[in-house]
């Protein structure tokens, strides 16, 4: 019996924007398709001081999603940008939308004077 049909796999992009290091991902966030994303949101907050994080191409993310959000947020001053309903849903039921830095686009994610 082949394997069920998991739908595209994540696709991680990575540039620079200013001061900050921008990590897009592009797919479905859930334990099994995390490890890149994770592993490039580590390497960012280790190359710069602002990590931007664009959702806007991430349909769904479950609570390993939230995880690895909070625990770069621990690490480095984590943006994200452009999340989507189902995300926006989650950060908002567990009250870290009060906690993570939210914008509508990775532009403005960018542009923002540090606090």
């Amino acid at each position: 019996m082949p394997p069920p049909d998991r739908g595209p796999a994540l696709h991680v992009h990575q540039y620079a924007c200013g001061d900050s290091w921008v990590v897009a991902a592009a797919g479905d966030l859930d334990a099994q398709t995390l490890p890149p994303l994770q592993r490039a949101l580590e390497a960012a907050a280790m190359r710069r001081q602002i990590v931007v994080f664009d959702a806007s191409a991430v349909p769904f993310a479950d609570s390993s999603t939230l995880n690895l959000l909070l625990q770069t947020h621990r690490t480095t001053r984590l943006r994200i940008a452009g999340a989507q309903p189902q995300l926006l849903r989650i950060l908002k039921m567990t009250g870290t939308d009060a906690t993570l830095a939210l914008y509508p686009t990775v532009t403005e994610a960018c542009a923002a004077v540090v606090s």
